[in-house]
């Protein structure tokens, strides 16, 4: 039987390499957030930042550089996206842990888990073919924020659904006996007693899937239409600020290429923003019943 002394060197070693694993991941947010900002140094200081909130259009080799159509398309997509997803993927944690036997929740796990994986283009080619003629024969042209919510929907369901089942599966056992003891039925249960107990947990998941939404590219790109404009309905194309920076980068020069690492920042600023909020609004955590 290996001694405590014996393993003291080993367990201090691990623990270095975790520090040194969260220093270096640390340094690199750090050195992202600083280059994107010295690189959006020019822009601001020629326009000033006022001019990305104010100006009236998105041509920036004019000296026009307004970003507030594709902030709004931004979170517009994103929230609607998580508006869809996060009920369903809440609803089917609660499924697999509560009434699917064991082999069909074993199986649905799986799915979530492959769907979860599969590149976000791939998501957008099936949005391009499928889904914007369909939108296009109910109300034209069909590629809009309708489109690009129920594209983004489908992809960030796997991560809610995933860490969801996750954060109810941690959940102790005396919650569901608890339950079970004082005459409750099984719905009661999983909706009354448990999400409440995994709320920590499920908010998680949907910041998450929030950051993973606010900061999609090419799927996005292929079904929103990426007009800049504000829209007046579901059926209108937008633009959002991933997708702009795509767009445009390869061809960018001087002010223009600065004024999209504006775009980079704002769009950082925004995930950052929802951190903020979640961590104000999120519980103090799970309470666990002895």
């Amino acid at each position: 039987m290996t001694s405590i002394s014996s393993r003291r060197p080993a367990e201090r070693l691990f623990v270095t390499g975790l520090g040194l694993c969260g220093a270096a991941a640390s340094l690199t947010i750090v050195a992202v957030i600083g280059v994107t900002t010295v690189e959006a140094t020019p822009a601001l200081s020629v326009a000033g930042p006022q001019a990305f909130l104010t100006d009236d259009g998105w041509f920036p080799l004019s000296g026009r550089f307004g970003l507030m159509p594709m902030i709004l398309g931004t979170v517009l997509v994103s929230l609607g996206g998580l508006a869809l997803a996060g009920p369903m993927g809440i609803v089917s944690a609660v499924f697999c842990n509560h009434y699917a036997p064991a082999a069909v929740a074993t199986a649905y796990r799986l799915l979530l888990k492959a769907l979860a994986g599969i590149p976000s283009v791939v998501y957008g080619l099936w949005g391009l073919v499928t889904l914007v003629p369909l939108i296009a024969a109910w109300a034209p042209p069909g590629a809009s924020l309708l489109a690009g919510i129920l594209v983004l929907a489908l992809m960030i369901l796997p991560t809610v659904a995933v860490v969801a089942d996750s954060a109810i599966q941690q959940l102790p056992p005396a919650l569901h006996r608890g339950g079970a003891a004082l005459g409750m039925r099984r719905h009661t249960i999983a909706f009354r007693v448990v999400v409440p107990a995994a709320r920590s947990g499920l908010a998680t998941a949907l910041v998450l899937a929030l950051g993973r939404a606010l900061g999609e590219t090419m799927a996005l790109l292929m079904v929103t239409g990426n007009l800049v404009q504000y829209p007046s309905s579901l059926f209108d194309p937008v633009r959002t600020l991933a997708a702009n920076i795509a767009l445009e980068m390869a061809y960018a020069q001087d002010i223009h290429r600065s004024a999209l690492f504006v775009s980079g920042l704002v769009l950082a600023l925004l995930v950052a923003a929802a951190l903020v909020v979640a961590e104000v609004l999120a519980p103090d955590g799970t309470r666990h019943v002895d």
